[in-house]
């Protein structure tokens, strides 16, 4: 559930993490986003980033074709302080300092996740479709009830 929403000002960063190519067609992004999730956490792929400024967690929405309904990357990772050390099988990426409409959610992951992407697909926001992230507080008490928001890049 969405409890309240800003427009803040982000810095540029630096994420190291693993990615997929999708679509939100036909649910599609819940089946490969869902294994980029079972697969980084059963390997424990986050011992292998290197360079991490901490341990949250992002997944950040980039390269789209389109807007919302046309294929795009997500990149699930950790950010880092350089790009300089990209494991093998791993991607690094940049996300640009822009100016991003700000989610913040109360609820269980991922359902929480799920329903707040509904309601801003449904929404008239102006979006950029540059680089869109969702942030995951590390070591939370319980995951399912992890501190998390969507950052949405607008115009």
């Amino acid at each position: 559930m969405i409890t309240k929403t800003e427009i803040s000002n982000q810095n540029q960063f630096y994420l190291t993490g693993i990615s997929v190519r999708t679509t939100n067609q036909n649910g599609q992004s819940q089946i490969d986003i869902g294994g980029l999730w079972t697969r980084f956490t059963t390997e424990n792929l986050i011992q292998h980033i290197k360079d991490k400024t901490s341990d949250d967690m992002y997944c950040v929405y980039t390269e789209y074709e389109t807007d919302h309904t046309g294929p795009y990357t997500a990149v699930l990772g950790c950010k880092v302080s350089s790009l300089d050390d990209i494991p093998d099988g791993f991607t690094g990426i940049t996300i640009p300092a822009d100016k991003y409409q700000v989610y913040y959610l109360e609820g269980q992951f991922p359902a929480n996740i799920g329903e707040a992407w509904q309601q801003i697909w449904a929404s008239d926001i102006d979006r950029k479709y540059t680089a869109d992230y969702d942030f995951y507080k590390a070591d939370p008490k319980s995951f399912e009830e992890t501190e998390a928001r969507i950052y949405l890049a607008v115009k």
